[in-house]
This record gives C-alpha cells, structure tokens and sequence, in this order.
C-alpha cells in the first residue's frame, strides 16, 4: 500500500519537531504546523504523491492559522494571565503605614499582606491610615495614589 516509507519518516519527524517546539513555547506558535503534519502523515498512509501530501501540508496549516488563532487567542491572551504575584499587586488596594513623602524618599505601605517602599504617583504627601492604589512596581518600590483619586479616574 504504502510505497515511500521515507514520506512518512519525514512527516513523523516533522509531526515530533513542530509539536516539540510548541510544548517549549507555549504561545502557539508551531500548533498549526504539527496539525498540517499530522494531516500530511495520514495522507502518506494511502496516496504516494509527495506533492499532494505538501499541499496538504500546506493547506491544513494555513486554514488552522487563519481561523482557530484568532480564537485561540481571545481565550488564551496574556494580558489577561497574571504571571506572578507582582502582577496581583498593581491595581490593588492598601493601607499608608508610613507618611509618603517623596522629597525626603520615606513612605510604606502594606498591600496585599506585604509592606512595599512607596511614592507617589502624582508627588503629593500621603498621610498614614490613608487607603491607596498601586499604579505600578519599579524595582521594589510601589507608586500609588489615594484611593479616591484612582476612583475618580
């Protein structure tokens, strides 16, 4: 039935390639190629044209790119993937343990159960006890604003 096992050789080691570098990348990158060689496989098993096996090959990994990315993408975006605990810090809420006073580089705050060096935002005092925002980390600093700022955004 099969002819050119050396067909099949290749688009097994394609299959393993593609499939191998999406497991290291996890960012769908060679998905839509290791479906192409899935289907370019198979189609080895029954027709011995090369040429059709490629524009299989082809044809399967285009058409899986163009319409399942997209949607792969809308449930699987990064943007909306918190990677580390920073990243649950910004836009959280907290407490001024410490006056902040960026002038003389003194200020703490407790957000999240963690105390965090701070400044802030806009370079205005902030009193101790005042409820605040985090608008971003540099290093390990938190630069926040008062709470009733951040709402009236």
């Amino acid at each position: 039935m099969v002819n050119h096992p050396i067909d099949m050789v290749i688009w097994l080691v394609l299959l393993v390639a593609f499939s191998a570098a999406e497991a290291m990348t996890v960012g769908l990158v060679s998905l839509w190629f290791a479906l192409g060689s899935l289907c370019a496989l198979l189609m080895s098993l029954f027709i011995e044209n090369i040429w059709a096996e490629i524009s299989v090959f082809l044809l399967v990994s285009i058409v899986t790119l163009l319409l399942l990315r997209p949607l792969m993408n809308r449930y699987f975006s990064e943007k909306d993937m918190k990677h580390t605990n920073l990243d649950l810090v910004v836009g959280a809420d907290g407490v001024v343990l410490e006056e902040i006073d960026n002038l003389f580089a003194r200020g703490q705050v407790k957000v999240r159960g963690q105390v965090w060096s701070a400044r802030s935002q806009s370079g205005q005092t902030i009193s101790a006890g005042t409820i605040i925002t985090v608008l971003r980390i540099e290093g390990v600093k938190v630069f926040v604003q008062p709470k009733e700022s951040a709402d009236e955004r």
